[in-house]
């Protein structure tokens, strides 16, 4: 099947790295972003060949929602929007550098899909700028 134009979201771009995973939680260098219910931290980083422009990571706590099932809808939700709206990110990335990205939910609440993807879309355009 060949690929019409449509923005994937491929296994490459999940952040799975335990390792990429603490640095960027570890503090150092690392850049924090809220727009209710979603909080986003973010890291920028020299590139490797092979990696990916951007690597997203989405975390939807157990404290939230204790059904899985709430969960998974809330990052298929976050999911969607990023990849209808990555090359806000891709676009304004160096090539020799690449973006780590966490987003963590924070409300007890379900949102609209309009909502989440409006408050993401805000805040991947900050990020953007401060590139």
């Amino acid at each position: 099947m060949l690929n019409t134009g449509r923005s994937l979201f491929s296994k490459q771009e999940r952040m799975v790295s335990r390792q990429l995973i603490e640095t960027l939680f570890s503090g150092g260098g690392s850049h924090s972003l809220v727009a209710f219910p979603l909080r986003v931290v973010y890291m920028v980083r020299e590139r490797q060949q092979g990696e990916v422009p951007v690597q997203l990571l989405i975390s939807v706590p157990k404290k939230h929602f204790k059904h899985a099932v709430d969960r998974n809808r809330v990052k298929r939700q976050i999911r969607e929007s990023y990849r209808r709206h990555k090359e806000l990110l891709t676009g304004s990335l160096p090539d020799n550098q690449q973006l780590l990205m966490a987003c963590v939910w924070l409300s007890d609440c379900h949102e609209a899909s309009s909502s989440i993807e409006q408050k993401l879309v805000s805040l991947m355009r900050r990020i953007g700028e401060k590139l």
